[in-house]
């Protein structure tokens, strides 16, 4: 069974789950937790729909169209006789880890990167997902990293060396309309190994909360391998349903490491032809 299938059955499980770490623009107080916490949240809010009033507040930021409908769409509650099938847990192909960049520029990079929880199922994913704030409520200069399992979300991690990394810049004029969209699609696409056989070759996704401009992108392993990269971002951006007149580029990341200007010259763009390699 695929997430969006699985996500589709579970969905009548959780009921109208909303809530973020607090303050609409503020995400401190996001606590580090094992998959089991997050499966015992899950228990906690499959019961939010067999209170005697059955009523629970919205404290989530505004979100884009298509958020709001997967919302509107999860007002089922859950009946006190639940089949135990429905129950079951649908494994991911991999376990991911999702960390927290709070950005402070008092204090070193690492020690405002925070790993928040790990799952292998959707739905620990969706009860994670549901408990945090969506990227849109971040405060400026923070960063959500869902990566697998065993490899850190930094340039310098032995899987993350010699690879790139697909990066998406979001209008600041349409941010209302796609950052959280796009976040959510990508993410959704990682986990349920929507990249054909490619999926080895990935190793996370980032989302860059940045007042200049968001940025949306998914990490690779290997920058050399063209044609794997190349297919990982066409899938990429049809799965962001990215406008045909605009681009996506990958990016080397020893080259973003060493860039001297504000700009890094990427390897390949979607949907120009590939930048000429240099020799």
């Amino acid at each position: 069974m695929d997430l969006k299938s699985a996500t589709n059955e579970m969905s009548k499980k959780y009921a109208d789950v909303n809530i973020n770490d607090g303050d609409s623009g503020t995400s401190a107080d996001i606590e580090e937790s094992s998959s089991s916490d997050v499966s015992s949240s899950v228990e906690k809010v499959s019961l939010l729909g067999m209170e005697a009033d059955g009523e629970q507040t919205e404290t989530r930021s505004p979100e884009p169209t298509k958020v709001r409908e997967r919302e509107a769409n999860n007002n089922t509650r859950l009946p006190a006789n639940m089949p135990r099938e429905l129950l079951q847990r649908h494994p991911l192909q991999n376990r991911w880890a999702l960390w927290y960049l709070k950005g402070d520029r008092n204090k070193d990079w690492e020690d405002c990167l925070k790993q928040v929880s790990l799952f292998d199922t959707v739905e620990d994913f969706w009860a994670l997902y549901n408990h945090i704030q969506l990227a849109s409520g971040l405060n400026w200069g923070s960063d959500y990293y869902l990566f697998k399992e065993g490899i850190k979300p930094m340039w310098e991690d032995e899987n993350n060396i010699k690879g790139g990394r697909w990066l998406v810049v979001v209008d600041k004029q349409k941010r209302a309309d796609r950052l959280d969209r796009y976040w959510m699609e990508l993410l959704m696409a990682m986990i349920g190994e929507q990249f054909e056989e490619h999926g080895e070759h990935i190793c996370g996704a980032v989302v860059n909360v940045r007042q200049k401009g968001d940025k949306v992108s998914l990490w690779t392993r290997d920058a050399l391998k063209d044609d794997v990269n190349l297919r990982i971002g066409q899938i990429l951006k049809a799965k962001l349903e990215i406008p045909d007149n605009e681009s996506i580029r990958y990016e080397v990341h020893k080259d973003s490491s060493v860039r001297t200007g504000s700009m890094v010259k990427p390897r390949i763009v979607i949907p120009q032809q590939a930048v000429p390699k240099e020799h």
